[in-house]
């Protein structure tokens, strides 16, 4: 009687966890939705935007953006987090595929795009809301460190200069992928492409 009550018990106890673990999977499955169409959604038409459009994307309801994300500054900040990371882990799969001096060209590039589908972030993290605090700081630890490694690398293969600064040069960057009145994608890249040509200025091949 005890043995066949506790195979029970146990098994309900089994049975009830399955389910706890379906709805955390289901609700990671949300977030990741409504990050991800959030993000488009805020490179195409600004942070502003109405939530009905980034929800009508997810495939979800108001109710479940406002669970996840109380505040719109909630799901901003959670937007660029999960973007600035998405940048800086693609560096190392362009280091294993390309020489040093073109992944760190790639790299570049992936970051100007990073930044010219900002819209309307300067703004928000400037409004004082508290949920920004942390993200420039955010932004210096991811980035900072990727670049560093990429320029090291490119500097040992004696392919750019080595007194490349990765504060400077993400800046720089970032001041060439503004939006200007004629700008476009092809513009950026091509700012971009001049900037990694003036690092290979004064390089030190391999051997001197």
């Amino acid at each position: 009687m005890h043995e066949d009550t506790d195979r029970e018990t146990g098994a309900g106890t089994a049975g009830a966890a399955q389910p706890r673990k379906k709805v955390r999977a289901d609700a990671q499955r949300s977030t990741d939705a409504l990050l991800t169409a959030a993000a488009e959604v805020f490179a195409a038409s600004g942070v502003d935007a109405p939530v009905r459009q980034i929800t009508a994307r997810a495939g979800v309801g108001a109710g479940t953006l406002y669970r996840h994300f109380p505040q719109r500054s909630d799901l901003i900040a959670a937007v660029f987090r999960n973007e600035v990371d998405a940048c800086a882990d693609a560096a190392a799969p362009l280091a294993a595929r390309y020489e040093p001096a073109e992944a760190l060209a790639r790299w570049l590039q992936r970051f100007a795009v990073f930044i010219g589908t900002k819209r309307g972030l300067s703004a928000a993290l400037h409004s004082g809301d508290r949920a920004y605090d942390t993200l420039p700081g955010y932004f210096q630890q991811r980035f900072v460190p990727v670049l560093g490694t990429l320029l090291d690398a490119a500097v040992k293969a004696g392919e750019i200069r080595s007194d490349a600064d990765p504060d400077d040069l993400l800046r720089a960057t970032g001041n060439l992928a503004m939006p200007t009145h004629d700008d476009g994608e092809g513009h950026t890249q091509r700012m971009v492409a001049l900037l990694v040509d003036g690092l290979r200025y004064g390089a030190r091949p391999r051997g001197n």
